[in-house]
């Protein structure tokens, strides 16, 4: 039997894992506050050889929290549509040149006015469109409450006397 077309072709041991979202699996070993404290639990399990694949970080309770971080005003529409711009005309510009060695700075300046002029303009207009829907600049992040650490019942009692150590060793400052 040939196994040239199946997904364990790389390795018998590779654990397969699903393509369509589905709830986690595996039983808690380990609850921190924030992902980078489960980040770090997950890091000392794999330091002490524990095998990882069975691992899952899961966040409880996701919020998504918007930061705002300024007035939006025509200053800061035109200032950004710019720079982004002027920045993608000038990669255009100096690709043309590459392409076209003996036209010298033309391409790259005629490169840097065009993304200049035609970012200021749609995003001018873009926001004259839309300048009473949102008045506002913001960043969206997904947190959750809480970061657990599961594990495969196979090793979770393994992986929950590992995290309880590396506990025990912060506790003290070790």
């Amino acid at each position: 039997m040939t196994t040239a077309f199946t997904q364990t072709t790389f390795g018998e041991q590779q654990q397969a894992r699903p393509q369509l979202p589905t709830l986690p699996t595996g039983w808690p070993i380990g609850s921190y506050e924030s992902y980078e404290q489960a980040q770090r639990a997950v890091d000392h399990l794999a330091g002490a050889d524990f095998p990882v694949t069975d691992v899952t970080i899961v966040g409880v309770e996701p919020l998504l929290v918007e930061r705002v971080a300024g007035k939006m005003s025509w200053g800061r529409v035109l200032g950004s549509a710019a720079t982004s711009g002027a920045m993608f005309g000038l990669f255009l510009g100096l690709v043309l040149s590459l392409l076209n060695p003996g036209a010298g700075l033309v391409p790259i300046v005629l490169g840097l006015v065009a993304g200049l002029g035609f970012n200021l303009l749609f995003g001018a207009l873009g926001y004259a469109v839309n300048r009473n829907k949102r008045g506002f600049v913001s960043q969206s992040q997904l947190v959750a409450r809480r970061y657990d650490v599961l594990s495969q019942p196979r090793n979770a009692e393994k992986g929950r006397a590992l995290l309880a150590d590396l506990a025990a060793r912060s506790a003290f400052g070790h």
